[in-house]
C-alpha cells in the first residue's frame, strides 16, 4: 500500500500531465483556427477580385442578374476605382490598426527624424509600388479571365527570389530553381488562346500587366522586407494604403476617366463591397499570421487563385480548359512548395 505522501505524490503527478494534455490540446486548436482564419482570409479576398472582374465587364452573377461592364479596364478607370476603394479602406484600417497598436501615431511622428529618414523613404517607395501594381492588377483582371490573371499575377514570388539573390545574397538552391521553374511552367499553360470573347491583342496587355504587377509587387516585397527590420507592420501598411489613395487621387486629376458617362450608383456599390472585403481579408490575413506565423500563413496563401477561380466560376459562370485549369494547379503546388521551403529553414533555425 503506497504511503499518503507517495498517494499525494501520485495526484500531483497525473494532475501535470492532465495540465499538458489540455495545454497541448489548446495549442492544437490554436494552430487550427489560425489555419482557418488564413484560409478564410484568402476566400474573402477572392471576393474582391471577382467584383473588380465585374465593374469591368458584364456577366451573369450567380445566373441571376446581369451586372457589369460599368468601366473600360483601362488606366483611368482602375485609378478612379483604386480611389473609391482607398477612400474607404484608409479610414477602417486607421480606426482598428491604431486601436490594435497605440504606439504606431508616436512611430509614424518619429519618421520624420533625420536618423530614421531612410525608413520614412522605404515606406513611401514601397506606397508608390503598391499604387503601380494594384493599377496594373486591376487592369488585367479587366482583360482577361480572373483566375487566370490572379495566377499570372502569383508568379511574383519567382521574382522574389530573384531579387533577394541580388540584394541580399540569398543564393537559390536547386530545388527553388526546380520549383520555380514548375511555377512558370504552370503560368505559360493558363495564358488563354485567341478567340472571339478574347482578342491576341487583349491578351497581350492582359497578360505583360499581370506579370508586370507581379514583378513590382517582388520589388514591394524586397523593400519592404527591409523597412520591416526597423518599423512596424501596421503603421507601414498604414502608409501603403494612405500612399495608394493620394497617387491614385492625383493621377485622376492628370488622367481624369469619363465621368460624366459612368453610372455612379453600381460603381459606388461595388467599390464599397470590395474595399469591405479588401478590409477583412488583410485583417484576418493579419490575425492568422499572428496565430500561425508568417511561413505557415504564405503556404495557406498559395490557395488564392485556385480559389478566386472557383469562386469566378460559381459566381460569375467564368470557365476554364482543362490546361489552364492544370497550369492554377501547378502554380499553386510550386507556391506552396517555395512557401514550405521557408518553412522549414525557419523551422530549423528555431530549433
Amino acid at each position: 500500500m503506497p504511503t499518503p505522501q507517495e498517494l499525494c505524490l501520485i495526484r500531483l503527478c497525473k494532475l501535470d500531465v492532465f495540465q499538458l494534455t489540455i495545454k497541448s490540446s489548446l495549442r492544437k486548436l490554436f494552430i487550427v483556427l489560425g489555419i482557418l482564419t488564413v484560409l478564410l482570409s484568402s476566400f474573402v479576398l477572392t471576393f474582391h477580385n471577382v467584383t473588380v472582374r465585374v465593374l469591368f465587364s458584364e456577366h451573369l452573377v450567380l445566373g441571376l442578374f446581369l451586372l457589369g461592364g460599368y468601366v473600360k479596364p483601362d488606366l483611368q478607370n482602375s485609378f478612379l476605382l483604386m480611389f473609391m476603394r482607398m477612400l474607404l479602406v484608409v479610414p477602417l484600417m486607421a480606426s482598428l490598426s491604431f486601436k490594435l497598436y497605440p504606439s504606431a501615431g508616436k512611430e509614424l511622428k518619429d519618421l520624420f527624424n533625420r536618423e530614421r529618414r531612410d525608413i520614412l523613404i522605404q515606406a513611401l517607395g514601397c506606397g508608390v509600388l503598391m499604387f503601380v501594381y494594384i493599377a496594373s492588377l486591376y487592369i488585367d483582371i479587366g482583360l482577361i479571365p480572373t483566375g487566370i490573371a490572379l495566377t499570372l499575377f502569383f508568379t511574383y514570388p519567382v521574382f522574389t527570389a530573384l531579387l533577394s539573390w541580388r540584394f541580399f545574397g540569398d543564393r537559390p538552391t536547386l530545388f527553388r530553381w526546380l520549383v520555380m521553374g514548375i511555377i512558370l511552367v504552370g503560368s505559360a499553360l493558363t495564358i488563354p488562346q485567341s478567340s472571339a470573347t478574347y482578342s491576341s491583342h487583349t491578351i497581350a496587355i492582359g497578360i505583360f500587366a499581370s506579370f508586370g504587377a507581379g514583378i513590382v509587387y517582388a520589388f514591394y516585397c524586397i523593400i519592404a522586407q527591409k523597412c520591416l527590420e526597423k518599423f512596424h507592420p501596421v503603421p507601414f501598411t498604414w502608409i501603403s494604403f494612405t500612399s495608394t489613395l493620394l497617387l491614385s487621387g492625383i493621377s485622376l486629376l492628370f488622367w481624369p476617366a469619363a465621368i460624366a458617362q459612368l453610372d455612379w450608383t453600381p460603381l459606388w456599390i461595388g467599390s464599397i463591397f470590395s474595399g469591405l472585403v479588401s478590409f477583412i481579408g488583410h485583417t484576418l490575413n493579419n490575425v492568422g499570421i499572428r496565430m500561425v506565423g508568417a511561413s505557415t500563413a504564405s503556404i495557406i496563401g498559395s490557395s488564392s487563385p485556385a480559389l478566386t477561380a472557383l469562386v469566378a466560376w460559381i459566381t460569375i459562370s467564368e470557365t476554364l480548359n482543362v490546361i489552364q485549369s492544370v497550369g492554377i494547379g501547378v502554380v499553386t503546388l510550386g507556391i506552396a512548395l517555395l512557401s514550405a521551403e521557408g518553412f522549414v529553414k525557419s523551422f530549423k533555425i528555431r530549433s
